[in-house]
């Protein structure tokens, strides 16, 4: 393993962790294929992709010459998309009251008073499917309403009435169903999901999240005894929390040799607040602050203020009140899209607000130091890469949550 004691990498083993999404696994290979040669064009170095070998998780090798160097990285994607369509696979009825539940959660507990000291943007996207289901039922009844009453001069019959209520509730319902079917344009379907499923454990994790999370734990291990320089995970959005876990399990398990593969952790977009500010949230923060001091591994968290739906520059240990004496991680810093993306590109980019929480994934027509593809097919690791960068000095690391309680 010299090479990695040197920060050096010839080989490398990657685990992404997804967010909350339902779509199968080959979108992230294709997205790295297509995002990585246009960054391999603009930085002038070369990547190109093949298939994975072997059985297990969906994957794909990269080979890559950076720097005059070599390396060959294999990507595997940590799948939990399963439980996210089982989790979306609810009624309009069931949404609405998944709506009700949600608010009353991150309302009541007080949470939602204490996100919103942090960064309005993803707060508005939390808001943004409350506000967009009440518009689309709103516009629901008043279209129920205007053909009762357009059918309702007619007649005076009551039978006739009847039907013509009937024929209201009837069209309602279609523009009801037509909304839910168009939701991958409106996303507000997608969202409220998202943040239920959280709220509907009030932030504990559910039984089959913790089973799965456990089998990521049983992926990684094994390639921390391989012959590679570096194991490195990855965890976009919701997938940054998991990664938390995943990784803090395996340092207490003592799964992570003194002598292995160099760990890093790269935490994306992170979403965190969400659900270690929640009241039963006790094991994600006994994680966040058990991981933010251990020696094992090098933990950066890279959001962007430009990116509506992630806490950007929000320290995810500290604004949730777990920070201990001699905490070293996470190395906060942004990826700086106004910067690092052209003026042109921005303006394409700057109101789609979905497409910019993957930005972290995709390439840079203006690169700084955060460049996706030298990180997990590069010749550093992920230590050696940031070894002395300074922390975003905007960065918000002040206790922020109502509720520090830990996990015994």
């Amino acid at each position: 393993m010299s090479a990695s004691n040197k920060g050096q990498v010839k080989t490398r083993r990657v685990f992404y962790i997804p967010g909350y999404d339902p779509t199968h696994p080959r979108r992230y290979r294709e997205l790295y294929r297509r995002e990585g040669a246009a960054q391999a064009k603009i930085s002038g170095y070369e990547i190109g992709l093949k298939p994975k070998a072997g059985k297990g998780n969906y994957g794909w090798r990269v080979d890559s010459q950076i720097d005059g160097r070599q390396v060959t990285s294999q990507v595997e994607v940590l799948v939990w998309s399963d439980i996210v369509r089982e989790s979306m696979s609810n009624s309009i009825p069931a949404t609405y009251w998944q709506l009700l539940r949600t608010a009353w959660v991150y309302i009541g507990s007080g949470a939602l008073w204490r996100l919103m000291r942090l960064r309005k943007g993803p707060v508005i996207a939390a808001l943004y499917p409350v506000g967009m289901l009440i518009l689309q039922a709103l516009l629901a009844i008043a279209l129920g309403l205007l053909t009762y009453r357009a059918l309702g001069v007619m007649t005076d019959h009551w039978a006739a009435r009847l039907a013509f209520a009937a024929a209201g509730m009837g069209l309602g319902t279609a523009l009801l169903r037509w909304f839910k079917k168009k939701d991958g344009r409106f996303f507000a379907y997608y969202l409220m999901h998202d943040y239920a499923y959280s709220a509907a454990t009030r932030g504990a994790n559910p039984p089959e999240l913790e089973a799965r999370m456990e089998r990521f734990g049983d992926d990684i291990a094994p390639a921390l005894a391989e012959d590679v320089d570096e194991v490195l995970v990855v965890g976009h959005s919701s997938g940054a929390h998991l990664g938390v876990s995943v990784l803090a399990d395996l340092i207490r398990a003592g799964r992570v040799p003194e002598h292995g593969p160099a760990l890093g952790f790269l935490s994306l977009g992170q979403v965190v607040p969400m659900v270690s500010f929640l009241p039963r949230a006790d094991r994600l923060r006994a994680d966040l602050r058990y991981l933010s001091t251990r020696d094992e591994l090098a933990w950066v968290d890279v959001t962007a203020p430009g990116d509506g739906c992630a806490f950007a520059l929000c320290d995810p240990v500290s604004v949730s009140g777990v920070a201990p004496d001699g905490k070293r991680w996470p190395l906060v810093f942004s990826a700086a899209f106004t910067q690092t993306l052209s003026p042109a590109r921005w303006k394409a980019l700057r109101w789609r607000f979905f497409r910019l929480h993957f930005q972290y994934l995709c390439a840079f027509d203006r690169p700084g130091d955060y460049d996706y593809f030298q990180i997990t097919a590069g010749p550093q690791t992920l230590a050696a890469r940031y070894d002395g960068r300074p922390a975003s000095k905007s960065r918000i690391n002040h206790a922020v949550s109502k509720y520090t309680s830990v996990a015994a």
